[in-house]
């Protein structure tokens, strides 16, 4: 068996992987596929932690949170959050993996509050670790928390889960022919305004030269060849 190139990775998902066709809420059978394939990365040795996005909730009442104050919406989107990590924790445990969620918002009797060390611990015990909550502040995005995370908790690089092949000049779905980079550096990223991850998310991860990986989740076995070091999406570094 290879071995894989990374120890600790952070998984950046997306709330609408979890609704698959659905649209919104969360596809049993998808979340169990999910489930499936990072149990196989899991049964490799490395240690994974996930930030969870809440798109699939969230956009679903999107059209009343245009007229709310911005703080209560974004407190809205990172409950949202918590639903997904809960979903994912139970999937993951009927795969016979050892998963703890930890919540930026308190609520002990879902979730364990967010530390640092103990989420360290966990994950030298070969436990998943779900972060939920977002970074626990409005005017913050999903992707921002997946990088703060992955910074404090010392991952080798972030996956970022998506529904296209990696990072293109325009968008795939939209023009034809549009052209995806293998790699690109983090100033490009920024410079040329690419949709990958928010630009917080991407100066954040410049400044501590943390590699992101973009990849589509909708290839089955492609989180494991990552994880393996084959050439898979898109490579975000300097």
């Amino acid at each position: 068996m290879s071995e894989p190139v990374f120890k600790r990775i952070l998984l950046k998902l997306s709330g609408e992987a979890l609704a698959a066709n659905q649209g919104f809420g969360v596809d049993p059978d998808r979340i169990r596929e999910v489930a499936a394939e990072l149990a196989d990365v899991y049964s490799l040795g490395t240690q994974i932690a996930i930030v969870v996005g809440g798109g699939n909730f969230f956009r679903g009442v999107a059209v009343q949170a245009k007229n709310m104050d911005r703080v209560s919406a974004d407190h809205m989107g990172m409950l949202a959050t918590v639903i997904n990590a809960l979903a994912l924790q139970d999937a993951l445990e009927k795969e016979g993996v050892h998963t703890r969620v930890q919540s930026a918002i308190e609520m002990n009797q879902v979730a364990e509050p967010f530390i640092r060390r103990r989420a360290i611990r966990h994950l030298e015990k070969g436990r998943v670790v779900i972060f939920a909550g977002g970074t626990g502040n409005p005017y913050f995005s999903t992707d921002t928390a997946a990088s703060l995370r992955a910074m404090e908790i010392k991952a080798d690089a972030i996956l970022k889960a998506t529904k296209v092949n990696g990072v293109y000049d325009a968008d795939p779905m939209l023009v034809k022919d549009a052209k995806m980079f293998e790699s690109i550096s983090y100033l490009d990223v920024l410079s040329k305004g690419l949709k990958v991850m928010d630009a917080t998310a991407i100066s954040l991860c410049r400044d501590n030269n943390l590699p992101i990986i973009i990849f589509n989740l909708n290839n089955h076995g492609n989180i494991r060849r990552v994880v393996l070091g084959e050439k898979v999406g898109s490579l975000v570094s300097a």
